[in-house]
């Protein structure tokens, strides 16, 4: 498909550059750890922030405080990589769809694609004025984190985009996108070739600005059958990926594709030419890398619950799953999905410690 063959060594300009190198499956002294969702609600000084904000989306629309809670992570752990604070649906937002959020409903939109004529009318938004806000932020937050560690970028995946799109916000059935996926499929096509051009403008935008590995969530893509995954999820995200930036100012610029639910996948994902495949926690991390052998690196997949529980459970877990990836390159450790806000951060920072100790030995 599209082989990455990694020709670019790793930015030699970063203090700890393991991330990095660990998606780009090279030698590293410890398996590096970040965590999706590290800024959030689970850590007292993010609300704050959020409060003083007023809401979610001022928060996120604000270079600012986008930054300021970027970096409140890594001040309290000593986490290997700086993801992005934003949204993956500032995307339709910008194309016009009215994002909100409702209090105890979460995200919405004024204007979900519920006619042939909107879905007619929808065009590729400029990341650059739209979305310019977006990547003010990422300007910031390189500069704040002066080469600590790398900046992740991040986008929803078209398909994901288009569940909340098309269904006006969340859904426990997606009955309206998969209705139209089968009743009129050319429809949905013409909004994921629209969102994945979009996805991908965005997300070398970002790359542009400074992000220095980018990742694509395919939150829903699980959500579908066989057939319709390969149709309406995964060849887009091929597209996406195809379109990337592979290596910007000289250095290489690594990408990750997790589709949650996505284990019965992971043989085609990885050949569709990312650098590295996120896994939730229902797929054994060893049985993950006996299927895909060298071609990708993988990154996961703590089950988030874990951290509701003890330090020392944790370390035992963290453990079990640094055994079953095993020795060698190209193990990013992450949790399976987001950490919850319910989570005590010193279990965090206990999983952070856990990883950066147990690890050494199989590297």
């Amino acid at each position: 498909m599209f082989p990455r063959n990694n020709p670019v060594a790793q930015p030699t300009y970063l203090k700890n550059d393991t991330l990095i190198r660990a998606l780009l499956r090279q030698p590293t002294p410890y398996t590096p750890v970040w965590v999706m969702r590290q800024a959030g609600r689970y850590l007292p000084e993010y609300n704050a922030t959020r409060k003083r904000a007023g809401s979610f989306l001022a928060l996120a629309k604000n270079p600012d405080l986008a930054t300021e809670v970027t970096l409140q992570p890594l001040a309290r752990f000593k986490l290997d990589a700086a993801i992005l604070f934003s949204d993956i649906l500032t995307v339709p937002d910008a194309m016009g769809l009215g994002l909100y959020f409702a209090e105890g409903e979460g995200p919405k939109f004024e204007h979900p694609l519920r006619d042939e004529a909107a879905i007619r009318r929808l065009t590729v938004p400029d990341p650059g004025s739209s979305l310019g806000y977006v990547l003010d932020a990422v300007k910031q937050i390189r500069r704040a984190l002066d080469n600590t560690v790398p900046l992740i970028g991040f986008s929803g995946s078209p398909y994901t985009l288009a569940c909340y799109m098309i269904e006006g916000g969340g859904s426990d059935d997606f009955r309206i996108i998969k209705s139209m996926l089968y009743t009129r499929p050319e429809l949905l096509h013409h909004v994921l070739d629209i969102n994945a051009q979009a996805v991908l403008a965005y997300l070398n935008a970002q790359i542009e600005a400074g992000a220095q590995a980018v990742m694509v969530f395919d939150t829903w893509g699980g959500a579908l059958s066989d057939a319709a995954y390969h149709e309406f999820s995964l060849q887009y995200l091929q597209r996406v990926i195809a379109g990337l930036h592979r290596t910007w100012g000289g250095e290489a610029v690594p990408s990750i594709v997790f589709t949650k639910g996505g284990g019965l996948w992971l043989e085609d994902i990885a050949t569709i030419g990312c650098n590295a495949v996120g896994l939730d926690w229902t797929v054994n991390l060893g049985a993950a890398r006996r299927r895909i052998g060298d071609q990708v690196a993988l990154q996961g997949n703590l089950d988030p619950a874990v951290l509701f529980s003890t330090p020392a459970a944790i370390r035992s877990e963290v453990g079990a799953v640094l055994r079953q990836f095993g020795a060698g390159p190209g193990h990013v450790f992450n949790l399976g999905h987001g950490v919850s806000q319910f989570t005590s951060p010193e279990h965090v920072g206990a999983l952070v410690d856990a990883v950066h100790e147990l690890s050494r030995e199989y590297h």
